[in-house]
């Protein structure tokens, strides 16, 4: 895993991993704190969206609170 830079200094996102057609990012908080997003459940927009925001440091959790995007699996 990844550690999620946070440049905002303000994220709730800790990590993620990647794949050519998912992501899975793990939240610091939360009952359940780990999601898979994938092509299929949360199209290909926006698991490369969110790919390029975890790659980048910013902007990830903002990004998957205001546009809610399916994910395949949690915890």
């Amino acid at each position: 895993m990844e550690n999620y830079r946070d440049l905002g200094g303000d994220s709730n996102v800790a990590g993620y991993m990647t794949g050519t057609d998912w992501i899975e990012v793990v939240f610091k908080t939360g009952t359940c704190r780990a999601y898979t997003y994938t092509y299929r459940s949360a199209g290909e927009a926006a698991v490369e969206q969110m790919k390029r925001l975890a790659t980048y440091g910013k902007g990830l959790n903002s990004y998957i609170k205001l546009s809610k995007p399916s994910f395949a699996s949690k915890c």
